[in-house]
């Protein structure tokens, strides 16, 4: 065989055989790249994204979007191929799997667990409009999850509201646990409680909350160091005064939490908060409309931009990293509150963009 025959097909063996290699081989990392933008004023899958009943609502224009971040599945492992072209390519991100999936969890897990986050992030994100909006919305404390095999199985439930722990009234759920681990592991807790199933006959009926009961439940010690627990975790259950339904599915995380909040403050005020512009965002949310910084923000600064944003709303703690890598046409502003977001989109309705709080790299 000729030395250029033979130097020919030894490389297409060793090429052949690199190919294969690098399918072969999987190493730890996963994929985030751009993933679709929904405008939360108008319809996803041939329904209004936000749909509000029992107010009046006004006309609206424009965009609001919020942005996703595509990611690998928990339980899918790229190639080396993969990987390689995910570093080149300039609208893909490749991360150590455990940045995405600490823990080992898995596809169900992960699963499950966006779904609380945005199911949470749906409750916040209409308290802070109605409070942008002056409008009070009921809270209570109430029982979130029960651990299993804990002292509180079987004696609280999903649904409780908790109205005191030792006689102390609660306010918020970080009380509870405050009041709980007073308690040396071993001593007995009093909660005075209102069961969930009297809890929800009584909204129902539009009454207020009676009969509750007290329930006393023997601590144990924390599995990770010396405090006292039952095996609760405590949330809260919002009384809304008329409907606000959120429709959209496919979509998990805390992440568009302010920008559901502005569809609605829009919703429900005369007039265009956007003035027909293009404006696109994303962050968490709590009740009180402190927004809070998301994972992936220059994938959704890229999905935005090809989707068509002019501007986007960046949480004050994602500013830095946003701005170092800005896709052309997007103007960047820095929001920290509900209130910023909404100042903000009035210097962009009124043209006034000169003022816009902008981001900086440090």
């Amino acid at each position: 065989m000729p030395r250029r025959t033979a130097t020919m097909l030894a490389s297409t063996l060793m090429l052949i055989a690199l190919l294969c290699a690098g399918v072969l081989i999987t190493p730890p990392y996963a994929e985030m790249s751009p993933g679709p933008t929904v405008n939360t004023l108008g319809e996803s899958s041939g329904e209004p994204v936000l749909e509000i009943s029992g107010h009046k609502t006004y006309p609206t224009s424009g965009h609001l979007n919020m942005t996703t971040v595509r990611v690998t599945g928990a339980d899918y492992r790229m190639n080396l191929v993969e990987v390689v072209y995910g570093w080149l390519a300039h609208d893909s991100v490749v991360v150590p799997h455990d940045t995405l999936y600490p823990g080992g969890k898995t596809e169900e897990q992960s699963t499950q667990e966006n779904a609380e986050e945005f199911s949470q992030s749906q409750e916040s994100a209409k308290v802070a409009a109605l409070g942008e909006l002056g409008i009070p919305v009921k809270s209570r404390v109430v029982v979130s999850t029960v651990v299993k095999d804990s002292p509180a199985e079987g004696r609280l439930h999903a649904g409780d509201v908790i109205k005191a722990v030792d006689g102390t009234a609660v306010k918020e759920p970080t009380d509870v646990a405050k009041l709980v681990t007073r308690h040396k592991p071993g001593e007995d807790v009093v909660f005075t409680i209102v069961p969930a199933k009297d809890a929800a006959a009584a909204e129902k009926a539009g009454k207020a909350l009676t009969g509750s009961e007290k329930v006393t439940i023997t601590t144990r010690k924390a599995s990770d160091d010396d405090r006292a627990v039952v095996g609760i975790q405590a949330g809260t259950d919002h009384t809304f005064p008329f409907d606000i339904d959120i429709k959209l599915a496919d979509v998990g995380g805390p992440s568009a939490g302010l920008m559901f909040s502005l569809g609605i403050v829009d919703k429900l005020t005369p007039g265009s908060m956007t003035g027909g512009k293009f404006v696109a965002g994303t962050g968490t949310i709590d009740d009180k409309g402190k927004v809070g910084p998301i994972g992936g923000i220059t994938m959704k600064l890229v999905g935005a931009r090809q989707a068509g944003a002019e501007y986007f709303l960046t949480p004050a703690e994602n500013c830095a990293s946003a701005a170092a890598d800005t896709p052309a046409g997007l103007t960047l502003v820095k929001v920290k509150t509900i209130d910023d977001a909404t100042k903000a989109l009035e210097k962009i309705r009124t043209g006034d963009t000169a003022a816009l709080p902008g981001c900086a790299t440090k």
